[in-house]
């Protein structure tokens, strides 16, 4: 994990640059010192709390803006990245490639399951929904009293409060893709 006072200085940086800002402008916006924001920037200083709402004040953005890493605009996941969860005697393998992420309220998971291999969940908190896309073989999933049958490029979307079961029915290996998402508080 990246120390505090290089994550604060490369956002102070970054949004310093963005907002056309010199030094001296934030220094008198923000009653912090030129010398100090120059150090701070530079990553040799450690703010305190105070003097980071005076610059995230200065600067018009939240507190966490200052404080918190960088989203980077993309990540790759390999398969070789990521560990499956095993059920089923090994028939079903759920591929946890995204994990809950509260910024977007969802995370992401490639499930595999053998030919006659199963996988039960029980209900979920209400309001989440899973969005799930067929990428290769037959899916057969079971949810409150009703059952669809779905193969390679077919999806459903549904709310996930009770007790469900993916399965595979055919011959050859089913894959899929699923979306978990949570209900936004607030």
């Amino acid at each position: 994990m990246q120390q505090l006072s290089r994550i604060v200085g490369e956002n102070l940086k970054r949004l310093r640059a963005q907002q056309a800002l010199s030094l001296d402008l934030l220094a008198g916006l923000s009653d912090v010192s030129k010398s100090r924001l120059g150090q701070i920037e530079r990553g040799e200083a450690n703010p305190s709390i105070t003097t980071v709402w005076q610059i995230a004040n200065a600067l018009k953005v939240e507190f966490s803006a200052l404080v918190t890493s960088r989203q980077v605009d993309s990540v790759v996941v390999t398969r070789a990245d990521v560990e499956p969860v095993v059920e089923d005697d090994g028939m079903c393998r759920n591929y946890p490639v995204f994990p809950f992420d509260a910024s977007v309220g969802f995370e992401v998971y490639a499930l595999e399951i053998e030919p006659g291999g199963r996988l039960s969940s029980e209900a979920h908190p209400g309001g989440m929904q899973e969005t799930i896309t067929v990428a290769s073989g037959q899916l057969r999933l079971r949810m409150a009293g009703e059952e669809h049958l779905l193969g390679a490029g077919d999806a459903i979307r549904f709310t996930a409060d009770s007790a469900h079961e993916y399965s595979n029915p055919g011959d050859e290996l089913m894959v899929l893709n699923m979306v978990v998402a949570y209900p936004r508080v607030g």
